[in-house]
């Protein structure tokens, strides 16, 4: 078993669809809609088979975006979405770069060997980018 792609509720599906494939290069399948729930949406296809499906639902409200990711675990849910990366500070800078919104710079973690980062797509949703080498261990 292994997760097929992770799904994130916008506000401008245009806006997000576009941001994230300039930021992260993403790929674009055929956009899609269902007319009945006023529904759009779009998945960005990712390396490694990961895909990310934009969903925006006319009438749908988006919180008070949380100051940090410890806030945002305030309320129970999808807290941020992880982007392992390799090279964590040119990642970084280019989503910087890209208009992401600054959280936490480039840094150790609280796990020994690992490095991380914060930051924020245009509408406030969280993305944290790790550098961990292998795989997540007990």
């Amino acid at each position: 078993m292994h997760v097929d792609h992770i799904g994130l509720s916008v506000g401008d599906l245009d806006a997000q669809r576009d941001w994230y494939q300039r930021a992260f290069g993403f790929g674009i399948a055929d956009p899609f809609e269902i007319p009945g729930v006023g529904l759009r949406g779009v998945f960005l296809l990712a390396p490694h088979g990961m895909a990310i499906e934009l969903l925006e639902r006319r009438g749908s409200s988006h919180p008070t975006p949380a100051a940090t990711p410890p806030d945002a675990l305030l309320s129970q849910g999808w807290g941020h979405i992880c982007m392992r990366v390799e090279d964590l500070d040119a990642v970084y800078e280019a989503l910087v770069t890209a208009g992401a919104g600054i959280v936490t710079a480039p840094g150790e973690s609280p796990q020994p060997g690992v490095r991380f980062a914060f930051v924020t797509d245009p509408e406030g949703n969280f993305i944290e980018l790790l550098d961990r080498k292998g795989a997540v261990t007990a």
